[in-house]
């Protein structure tokens, strides 16, 4: 079981370090819920000082629901279920509590490479 959460920790590591979003960002969503539209409104606050931020808000979506995937994000849930909102889940918590510097560190080519073919390949 180890071996899998370690399998795990690696890749929502690299999945950070590959996506425009700042600390702020995974710090905010530790406290409130975002919407991908806020999130897009507001690239000074939220994105990365150099990275290519995101075109139209269902890009930001679009990497919500891969964070979903690799299991650093949920939704958020109200009384009538879950709504368009997104938390920060226990696994991204440790992540972001274990690697303080994680927005310093950026993917290189081929780990952006690697992880863009992971998000986009067909047989996901």
């Amino acid at each position: 079981m180890e071996l899998i959460d370690n399998r795990s920790k690696e890749r929502a590591l690299k999945t950070l370090r590959c996506l425009p979003f700042n600390l702020t960002f995974y710090l905010t969503t530790q406290s409130k819920g975002l919407k991908a539209e806020v999130v897009f409104r507001k690239e000074n606050e939220y994105g990365n000082i150099g990275s290519n931020w995101f075109h139209h808000p269902n890009q930001v979506e679009a990497a919500f629901r891969w964070l979903i995937q690799v299991g650093v994000l949920r939704r958020e849930v109200d009384g009538q279920g879950l709504t368009s909102k997104i938390r920060l889940t226990p696994l991204g918590r440790e992540i972001l509590e274990q690697n303080p510097d994680l927005k310093l560190q950026q993917a290189g080519f081929f780990e952006g490479a690697v992880n863009w073919l992971y998000r986009n390949w067909p047989f996901r």
